[in-house]
């Protein structure tokens, strides 16, 4: 597995964003952030509602089952809850891993806000302490979430097909973290 850089200091300004655990009251977010084909440009479209009902389920069950975690994204100034980022237990190549995403909303893009919630999931995910590796598969046409791994200290292993969503493949970078080392 690839050794992984340190992660470049003040890429954003923590503070700007808060996670908090995903709940039941947030499927109006997952319908923006995920029923909308502007937002789902590089993810294969927008989902339908019966299918984002499913994956708020599935969100909700990910913590109390212990394969994962995932967060929405609450700007601190607004309140406002403007995205979200997770990580869930993946088989990778036959490894046991993290595999993480987000999504942040339009108006709130290009403002840190990704950078800074990506930041404070690695390191919940690091304090975890269950897999060794975080890996992120962003479209190979998806410059942001790329410059955001190569930011955030994740290392480029290789371009691939990847499966999302169940039935779609697609061309992704796969980035990988080492959560073992000391970032």
């Amino acid at each position: 597995m690839p050794a992984n850089s340190k992660p470049q200091s003040g890429i954003s300004d923590q503070s700007i964003v808060r996670i908090k655990p995903w709940g039941e009251g947030d499927l109006a977010l997952l319908k923006k952030l995920l029923g909308d084909p502007a937002m789902t440009e590089y993810l294969g479209g927008p989902e339908s509602d019966e299918q984002l009902v499913k994956r708020q389920a599935r969100y909700e069950r990910l913590t109390e089952e212990g394969k994962g975690r995932m967060f929405k994204v609450v700007h601190e100034a607004t309140r406002e809850a403007v995205g979200s980022v997770g990580y869930w237990e993946s088989t990778h190549h036959g490894e046991e891993i993290y595999e993480m995403g987000w999504s942040v909303l339009p108006a709130f893009q290009g403002q840190g806000i990704a950078g800074a919630a990506v930041a404070q999931a690695i390191a919940i995910a690091q304090s975890d302490g269950k897999h060794r590796f975080l890996h992120a598969f962003p479209s190979v046409d998806n410059r942001s979430s790329n410059a955001l791994c190569r930011k955030s200290g994740f290392t480029l292993v290789e371009e691939c097909e990847f499966e999302y969503p169940k039935g779609s493949f697609m061309r992704c970078n796969d980035w990988c973290l080492d959560l073992f080392v000391d970032n």
